[in-house]
């Protein structure tokens, strides 16, 4: 059975929303999109912050290297991360644990914006996450690395980004080297956080760092060599 139509799973704690629902998955995608600081407004797929990941559903669904690749979202229940509480982090180990139920404990790829590039980082130890990929990502001085260990991860920040910052990402990634399997960055000329400047860029580049992670031997990787030194990374 392959599955094109969005389908709602409700669950305690978050929801997994599958967009493409392969008979025998091999592997899955999960996207994370961006909120607030804090709110508990309750979260809703018209909100701003939601649509701006629907062109990433589209540009990953093409760029899949097999057509065995589950992409599916996670809902929040807030908009918030609000502090110590972490909301979305708990939303994305719910829509694992259903991911596990649905398809499997297939290796699967976090793909965040913003705030849910955080949580997808904080969720990164989870035994399915392969690799994470944060998109102009919200990952402040402290976030924690041991839960990378052995996971791929890749940051593609704006140069223009004034919301989240590009030498925090920075940071983050050479603290993580070592740690992760490989970690990589890149900066994306004239990008501003909501991803709008070079919008196609965005879409394009993130759709082929995802195949790539899914297959790196079939997959060319999209980033150049610099992306993975330990000096200044490369304007894209």
């Amino acid at each position: 059975m392959h599955q094109d139509a969005p389908q709602f799973l409700a669950a305690p704690g978050g929801a997994l929303v599958p967009r493409l629902l392969p008979a025998r998955p091999r592997a899955a995608v999960l996207l994370l999109h961006g909120g607030s600081e804090a709110s508990f407004r309750p979260s809703h797929p018209w909100h701003l912050a939601a649509l701006r990941m629907v062109p990433f559903h589209r540009a990953i669904a093409t760029a899949r290297p097999h057509g065995d690749v589950l992409l599916a979202q996670v809902r929040y229940r807030v908009c918030g991360w609000n502090d110590t509480r972490a909301d979305p982090v708990a939303d994305t180990h719910e829509a694992l644990r259903r991911l596990a139920a649905l398809a499997g404990p297939v290796p699967t790829v976090l793909v965040g914006h913003s705030m849910g590039a955080r949580a997808a980082l904080r969720a990164a130890g989870h035994p399915q996450v392969y690799g994470v990929l944060g998109l102009a990502p919200w990952w402040p001085p402290g976030e924690p690395v041991d839960q990378v260990t052995g996971r791929h991860i890749v940051a593609l920040h704006g140069e223009r980004d004034r919301v989240t910052s590009p030498g925090d990402s920075a940071a983050y990634v050479r603290r993580a080297r070592g740690t992760a399997a490989r970690a990589a960055m890149a900066v994306i000329r004239h990008g501003d956080h909501a991803m709008l400047r070079r919008h196609r860029f965005w879409h394009h580049t993130a759709a082929e760092v995802v195949a790539h992670l899914l297959d790196p031997d079939g997959c060319p990787d999209p980033l150049p060599t610099e992306c993975y030194g330990a000096g200044d990374y490369p304007l894209l």
